[in-house]
């Protein structure tokens, strides 16, 4: 089952969604179940943080853990995803994105509460994995370009999206001082999955 099914409790087993289900699940490409994780990988790294350690930058100049979720989960909305719809809608979109330090500066604190921000990103994530999830697999290679740069591929806008996942979990892994990893196996060990 996907992960939209499960997170949307919709049941494989009934008779009008079964063929719907059966055809989605088969066509998931592994780096969209990769982007589906995300949001457990970051659960799973803040849900024992406190707000200190969220609101501690790592070093001088570096974003602290609470404004990496926010950026994570703003870039989603923002950025990756309406890359992802106009690149299936149109030919060769020109796309402009939204850099860290521009979004920064005059960012909306207003949903900035640890569960607002992991509950947030979920719900954008599983939007855009939903659209992953449905497209054709000629889909793949539909092109979209930035200014004076050459086009790209879908393909390579999920690869820079998985890049960039990685990127912002490393640094709230170094900022919290452990892995996700190992904050599950804490936890399993310690009965509190």
């Amino acid at each position: 089952m996907s992960d939209a099914a499960r997170v949307l409790r919709i049941p494989r087993t009934s008779p009008s969604l079964r063929p719907v289900f059966e055809y989605h699940v088969g066509m998931t490409d592994p780096r969209t179940a990769q982007l589906a994780g995300t949001p457990r990988t970051l659960a799973q790294l803040v849900v024992e943080a406190t707000e200190e350690q969220l609101d501690r930058p790592p070093a001088f100049g570096e974003w602290p853990p609470r404004v990496v979720l926010a950026h994570l989960r703003d870039d989603e909305f923002l950025c990756m995803r309406p890359a992802l719809e106009r690149a299936l809608a149109e030919e060769n979109p020109l796309m402009a994105f939204v850099e860290g330090s521009d979004w920064v500066a005059g960012r909306n604190t207003g949903r900035d509460a640890k569960a607002q921000l992991l509950t947030d990103f979920a719900l954008q994530r599983l939007a855009s994995t939903a659209i992953l999830d449905m497209m054709r697999p000629g889909d793949w290679a539909r092109q979209m370009h930035r200014a004076e740069r050459p086009p790209f591929t879908i393909s390579a806008l999920v690869e820079a999206w998985l890049r960039h996942d990685a990127e912002h979990i490393g640094q709230l892994e170094a900022a919290l001082g452990e892995t996700a990893a190992e904050a599950q196996r804490r936890r399993t060990r310690s009965g509190d999955l």
